[in-house]
């Protein structure tokens, strides 16, 4: 020991301070062998062993400097801890003075402002969730992990999903220098499960509806498997007769969807307006209170468990079953990763060809090709 301090301390790894054409030099049992050495070698010993000397001196007090301020801070950080909170808190103003007053409402507001559309519309519902009100104004280096868990125990499965995702933002903006919670420390999110229409209840459904426009919304949803709110926006130019296509870009993602009319979808065009909206009410009804008419009629048939946007999952079951590539049907559901394609599709019952059938089929596909090249 020196000074009360322990040798490791003194053989810590040399600062940045220390100069730089000395920290080339090698650590060797806790001696500095200095890179210019070598070259010193054609002049007097006594110059190369002044020059480790003055090395060991300069950097013994520097290092002993260093572990006196870490051995106080450590011991300062155990008998006040209040106060070296309020001393972080005071470095963090220094470079962002809000830090001290930005709540959670701030960066839900902020996080609104970024989204669009219908998504935007989304997040206005989801943090007006009753179990944020626990947090709303609470300052961010107020917070501990036992506020986020009682607004969990507070909220839905929605409200787990939402808070990792503004906490995340908070974290990202530098809002926040730590996380509030450790990322295995956040219950998991349990969706409830979901399926797709089957075909026998989407045949009763429109059997029972007598509006023809939600009638035809409906079938429209079975044969294309848009979002609701995509299909109630369609309008009569998004359709291209002369080459059989129908188009339209994704409120959500902004990208394009294209895809070939069969003879299905275009009885069911066929029976729409001209021009303008295809669906002049539905367009002006919310996406919620579409999704309540639905269940209204579902209810009535006594059909559980299903929404409107079941018929997204139900379009990609029977994708799936159909032998239905992959990469059209993420495409055409507006998918970024095959993971989520798949969680709808995972459902899907397929009926597998024995492979003797598989074997003939490709073979008279071959032959196909060969005498038609």
């Amino acid at each position: 020991m020196e000074g009360g301090l322990h040798k490791s301390l003194l053989f810590a790894p040399m600062p940045p301070s220390f100069p730089a054409e000395k920290r080339e030099g090698r650590q060797l049992g806790g001696l500095i062998k200095p890179a210019f050495q070598h070259r010193a070698r054609t002049q007097s010993s006594s110059f190369t062993r002044q020059d480790h000397k003055d090395d060991l001196g300069d950097l013994l007090s520097v290092r002993r400097n260093l572990a006196i301020r870490l051995f106080h801070s450590r011991q300062e950080a155990e008998q006040q801890p209040a106060v070296n909170l309020q001393i972080a808190r005071a470095y963090l103003a220094a470079s962002d003075p809000q830090i001290a007053t930005r709540n959670w409402q701030f960066v839900m507001d902020e996080m609104v402002k970024l989204k669009k559309d219908e998504t935007q519309r989304r997040w206005q519902t989801a943090i007006k969730d009753k179990a944020f009100d626990n947090m709303r104004h609470l300052p961010l280096l107020g917070t501990r992990p036992e506020h986020f868990l009682r607004v969990l125990e507070a909220g839905k499965v929605s409200t787990n999903v939402y808070l990792r995702r503004i906490h995340n933002f908070a974290l990202d903006m530098t809002w926040l220098p730590w996380p509030v919670l450790a990322k295995k420390r956040w219950p998991a999110v349990e969706f409830k499960e979901k399926r797709g229409i089957t075909l026998a209840e989407h045949l009763a459904i429109v059997a029972r509806e007598n509006n023809a426009e939600r009638r035809t919304f409906y079938k429209l949803a079975w044969n294309l498997g848009a979002s609701q709110s995509d299909l109630a926006f369609l309008e009569a130019e998004n359709v291209d007769w002369d080459n059989y296509v129908i188009s339209y870009k994704r409120m959500k993602t902004r990208t394009v969807a294209i895809m070939r009319l069969d003879e299905d979808m275009a009885e069911i065009l066929r029976d729409l307006p001209g021009s303008g909206p295809l669906f002049p009410y539905l367009r002006t009804v919310q996406a919620g209170d579409r999704a309540t008419e639905f269940k209204q009629r579902c209810d009535r048939l006594g059909i559980k468990d299903i929404s409107l946007h079941s018929y997204r999952y139900a379009w990609a079951e029977r994708a799936k079953a159909a032998g239905y590539p992959e990469r059209y049907a993420q495409v055409n559901l507006g998918h970024k990763s095959k993971a989520m394609a798949r969680a709808y599709s995972r459902k899907a019952e397929v009926e597998m060809p024995s492979l003797s059938e598989y074997e003939r089929q490709q073979k008279a596909i071959t032959q196909g090709r060969e005498l038609n090249p």
